[in-house]
């Protein structure tokens, strides 16, 4: 029978405590490596496209540098936040609702304001319609049932890409930012979902 655990244990001491609750203590194995493979395989093929288009991107060290970074942070949050580690310990008892999950979700719109001002000329924009989509898709979604909040997070999901597609002109290279972004936050992190613990055997 498959086991939900929503207990998470303690996180570890020093730079692994550290590690622990910035993806969740108590992570199997088979969750890491799917962290570190599939990670390492999205950023690869993603590097690979990218060097493919160098010429036509003309990007700066500073703006290449920029690329890598956000690219690490939100493949792995793409994987890291779904994973049942990470449920656990985000979605652990008095982390629930805006207080939260609120300051998480917001400080994330320095994403959208380096991208806006690297890479789209001072775009406010861009900035100002999908930041105030991103807090206010988080507010809904976390204001409604429970029961509510997948298939809302994923209509949202769906609403960001239109957004990020018709409303604004795609950034040249970056053209998965805006899915990338919001697939993390809206649907990835924000979801309360159950924690399955691996079963005997596995």
């Amino acid at each position: 029978m498959t086991k939900i655990e929503w207990n998470p244990p303690e996180p570890r001491t020093g730079m692994l405590g550290a590690w622990d609750k910035f993806v969740g203590p108590g992570a199997t194995s088979a969750e890491e490596w799917l962290q570190i493979i599939g990670g390492t395989a999205l950023a690869g093929f993603l590097a690979l496209i990218l060097y493919l288009r160098r010429e036509d991107l003309n990007w700066t060290g500073l703006q290449t540098l920029l690329v890598v970074v956000l690219a690490l942070d939100l493949i792995g949050g793409v994987i890291t936040n779904a994973t049942s580690a990470a449920k656990r310990w985000y979605h652990r008892a008095g982390q629930d609702g805006l207080r939260a999950h609120l300051p998480f979700i917001a400080v994330h719109g320095v994403h959208l304001l380096l991208i806006a001002a690297i890479f789209r000329g001072m775009d406010w924009g861009f900035f100002l319609v999908l930041y105030g989509y991103l807090l206010a898709a988080a507010i809904i979604i976390l204001r409604i049932p429970l029961y509510l909040q997948r298939p809302a997070a994923l209509t949202l999901f769906c609403g960001s890409i239109l957004l990020g597609t018709y409303l604004f002109t795609p950034t040249p290279g970056l053209e998965w930012f805006v899915p990338f972004f919001y697939l993390k936050l809206l649907v990835s992190h924000l979801l309360k979902e159950a924690p399955f613990a691996p079963e005997d055997g596995a």
